[in-house]
């Protein structure tokens, strides 16, 4: 975005703007993990689904020209990776966060080695939301052009939140990852119960995947996710568990991306790399303020974090 003609006004108009861009994918990431975590299940693949999202709607875009297809499709391919997940840490003897950095690491490989081909065709951006028509300057433009994946997000974190606190499935969710004993006096499932919450969770993943390779960068690169999945984990924790601060948390983070870039549009360049490694110093700062021996405040009792 250039913010030149605005001068210094122009850097926090940027920075909003590169916080809802980063942000959106990080808050559809936490809202997935959040839900699996309300669950009593920690999902460490994410960057594994987030990298095969990215991938499969870029390439279902390209082909089929309808950007949107290939949000469904990153949906999908999300959800059965996550459904894979839920349905091998059921095994006995199998640990969330093992199986978590396997599928990482299985779902970035095969995302890319199939996404090869997708480097250098250009597929069909998701159009943008534009609330910058009362203006004629083209960085206020810029920023106020609204991702509508953000915007979707948005809604789902306040839905996925009354849903946990009110509906009869969201209630019977929470009991299974607060106590799996107490799930089963009440006659519940428990498997069956994580299974469809790390489903929603790798759906939401590759939903975020989608706004990498759609909006922004909007192109298809191995490099595109730079952590944003694992970074997510730490943002359900600073989240506390709770929906819809997964929107602050993303914003929080997309904002932190963006300083560098508006700094740089501006002509100073004068310490970019240190301001560029902002965001992953922030989550190590949170991992170690809030990773403190015993139960988190908030989190499910069943949670493998709290064991």
């Amino acid at each position: 975005m250039d913010t030149s003609t605005l001068g210094w006004w122009g850097v926090p108009l940027a920075i909003l703007g590169g916080a809802i861009r980063v942000g959106t994918p990080l808050l559809w990431v936490s809202l997935g993990e959040t839900v699996t975590e309300k669950a009593g299940r920690i999902n460490l693949g994410l960057e594994g689904t987030l990298l095969m999202g990215a991938m499969s709607a870029y390439g279902v875009a390209l082909a089929s020209g309808n950007p949107w297809l290939g949000v469904l499709a990153a949906a999908l391919v999300g959800m059965l990776m996550g459904t894979l997940h839920g349905a091998l840490c059921s095994l006995t003897r199998v640990n969330d966060t093992a199986m978590g950095i396997a599928l990482m690491l299985a779902g970035s490989g095969l995302a890319f080695w199939l996404g090869k081909p997708l480097i250098q065709p250009a597929a069909p951006d998701l159009p943008a939301i534009a609330l910058g028509a009362f203006t004629d300057q083209p960085a206020v433009q810029a920023a106020l052009a609204i991702n509508p994946l953000f915007a979707i997000g948005v809604v789902l974190a306040f839905i996925v939140h009354w849903a946990l606190k009110n509906t009869r499935f969201g209630l019977r969710l929470r009991v299974v990852g607060d106590s799996e004993n107490a799930a089963r006096a009440f006659g519940l499932i428990p498997t069956v119960y994580r299974v469809v919450a790390t489903a929603f969770g790798g759906a939401c993943a590759g939903v975020g995947g989608a706004s990498l390779s759609l909006v922004y960068p909007g192109a298809w690169s191995e490099a595109l996710s730079s952590g944003q999945g694992v970074m997510a984990v730490a943002l359900v924790i600073f989240a506390r568990w709770d929906p819809r601060r997964c929107i602050w948390a993303g914003l929080l983070f997309g904002g932190a991306s963006a300083i560098s870039p508006a700094l740089q549009a501006l002509g100073y360049s004068q310490g970019y790399y240190l301001f560029g490694a902002l965001p992953y110093v922030l989550t190590l700062a949170l991992l170690i303020g809030l990773g403190k021996p015993g139960p988190s405040h908030g989190a499910p009792g069943e949670l493998s974090l709290n064991r």
